[in-house]
């Protein structure tokens, strides 16, 4: 079981009008379900919600998924054990939650960063060089993943590699769509924003998967120059605003 596993199903159950559908159907609801809106429109998690999955998170990063029990959750949120299986059935729903939870965070992060920088009409430029500086940073202070891949690589790698269609499914849709609204607002050349997405989400996974790299990390500074020099070209910003 995997954390990002977690969102494809999610996203399956909320598409769904009953319990029992056919496996075609399903398929098809997997094909149309956008990733990027169900982790935005997350609701806010309750009080108890709160404290279970905080506990969770801090008993992954001590033990491990593999050793983490829900009666170890259970002590360390304060709840009963039949009060934390009311509000998840299983381990795997637990895990799947604090997958959600964390994606959510890493795209509030992304957001907000980007919206400081729409706030005071940034030229493309800049805003393409905060959006991958927020990438990396998101990436970099990632507790969990970097504890996983260090101790139980054989529960993520798999939903980060041959099966990470919907890791990189969200990192493209976010970045087609900041390209989109770089364009509508004729910061940008029209083209087609999704090659380039998939490109770039390829290159932040791979940066995820592999850390070891001559791209100068855990500098926020050299980041943002690394993206003026290197990122910035890739996106085609026109010398002065492009209007259509």
């Amino acid at each position: 079981m995997g954390l990002i596993s977690g969102i494809r199903r999610e996203a399956l159950r909320g598409c769904l009008c009953h319990r029992f559908v056919d496996a075609d159907r399903v398929e098809g609801m997997s094909r149309l379900t956008k990733l990027l809106p169900l982790v935005r429109n997350a609701g806010p998690e309750d009080r108890n919600q709160a404290r279970v999955l905080d506990a969770a998170m801090l008993a992954f990063l001590d033990f491990g998924i593999k050793r983490t029990s829900m009666v170890e959750v259970a002590r360390r949120c304060g709840l009963s054990l039949a009060t934390l299986y009311r509000r998840f059935a299983s381990k795997s729903d637990l895990i799947e939650a604090v997958g959600l939870r964390q994606t959510r965070e890493f795209v509030e992060g992304v957001d907000a960063a980007l919206q400081r920088q729409v706030d005071r009409d940034a030229s493309a430029e800049a805003q393409i060089v905060e959006l991958f500086a927020a990438f990396i940073k998101g990436l970099r202070d990632n507790e969990l993943v970097h504890r996983l891949l260090a101790t139980e690589p054989e529960l993520v790698l798999p939903y980060l590699t041959v099966k990470g269609a919907p890791v990189l499914e969200l990192g493209r849709d976010y970045l087609a769509e900041f390209i989109s609204r770089l364009q509508q607002e004729g910061k940008l050349p029209d083209y087609d924003p999704e090659p380039l997405a998939e490109m770039i989400a390829r290159t932040a996974l791979s940066l995820a998967l592999t850390p070891q790299t001559v791209i100068p990390l855990h500098d926020d500074a050299a980041i943002r120059q690394f993206a003026r020099d290197h990122v910035v070209v890739s996106f085609r910003v026109p010398s002065t605003p492009h209007r259509s």
